[in-house]
């Protein structure tokens, strides 16, 4: 059953927010394991642990890093409606802009996430991701068939330090997010699992203050995550678009870059990540147009509360 205008309509705005919600996670997490429509944007680096300062109510000046930090700002995204859409949408979208340097729940350069369990070189948190929705009215591909809705991916991430750089600049790690992907509409279901394994190199302080994250590696997901993207219905068939049933498995391959640098009260981010398709399980669907694209995009925001409790972050 179609849902009445008003209700489609809540219904992209609500996964339009939630994709804004998802630059800021991906904003503040570097180079993030992506996957789906992720806007990998890096933003603020917290290395260690924390704990307070001796006096929090009159903190030393120059010691330590605020508690938290709030801002807000614009960024300007370009990416195919779908994974192997030959179409693309530009986006602009709100990028608030939040660190948060808590002893168990973080905002910084690692993501937004709960750390479930931490040792120096391995960490357990809870990874979260989000895409944007598509009209299939606007999709040559999927003409006639149900719009694509946002959808909010949520699991457990396990993070294994390999290397670091004596003077920490820099950080090689392996990171093996597992995810629920969900639909972000009026009645939202699970659409299967996500596996997205990477290495993440970030470099800190590159030619002065810029922060410089790459990421690279495979994607995989169960029968129903992309039978979602990728399977046609009988009743949605037509001559030049058969029938198809996705299997899960083997997803193609990604890699980004992306740089970032604070300026006074001032963030600014932007990234670049290419896809493949290339012997994706799903290729042979006929929603599959092209097997690889370049996906860019650009944020800045201004930081404009600081909290007056500092921690400082031991090396």
């Amino acid at each position: 059953m179609r849902q009445p205008p008003l209700l489609r309509a809540r219904a992209a705005a609500s996964a339009a927010l939630l994709a804004a919600c998802e630059v800021v996670l991906a904003a503040i997490a570097g180079a993030s394991p992506a996957r789906a429509d992720d806007v990998p944007l890096p933003g603020p680096v917290i290395e260690g642990s924390v704990a307070k300062t001796s006096n929090a109510d009159t903190p030393a000046v120059g010691v330590g890093e605020p508690l938290w930090e709030l801002g807000m700002g614009v960024a300007a995204v370009r990416f195919p409606d779908y994974r192997g859409s030959d179409q693309t949408s530009t986006y602009a979208l709100p990028l608030p802009f939040v660190a948060y340097r808590g002893r168990f729940l973080r905002a910084d350069r690692d993501g937004a996430r709960a750390i479930l369990f931490a040792d120096h070189r391995l960490v357990v948190d809870v990874s979260l991701s989000a895409s944007v929705p598509t009209r299939s009215n606007n999709s040559d591909a999927r003409q006639g068939m149900p719009d694509l809705p946002g959808t909010f991916e949520i699991g457990p991430n396990l993070n294994v330090e390999l290397w670091q750089s004596d003077d920490r600049k820099l950080k090689l790690d392996l990171r093996l997010p597992v995810r629920e992907a969900i639909t972000v509409q009026t009645s939202p279901k699970a659409i299967g699992v996500t596996f997205s394994p990477n290495l993440s190199l970030d470099i800190r302080g590159f030619a002065g203050k810029w922060n410089i994250g790459f990421l690279a590696g495979p994607l995989f997901a169960d029968r129903r995550y992309h039978e979602h993207f990728y399977g046609v219905a009988t009743e949605f068939a037509t001559a030049s678009r058969p029938a198809y049933d996705a299997p899960g498995g083997y997803a193609g391959w990604r890699a980004t870059a992306a740089f970032s640098r604070r300026l006074g009260n001032a963030w600014l981010g932007g990234f670049l990540r290419y896809d493949d398709l290339h012997g994706a399980a799903f290729a042979p669907s006929s929603l599959v147009r092209r097997e690889s694209s370049l996906t860019a995009g650009f944020g800045v925001s201004w930081i404009f509360a600081v909290s007056g409790q500092r921690v400082v972050v031991d090396d």
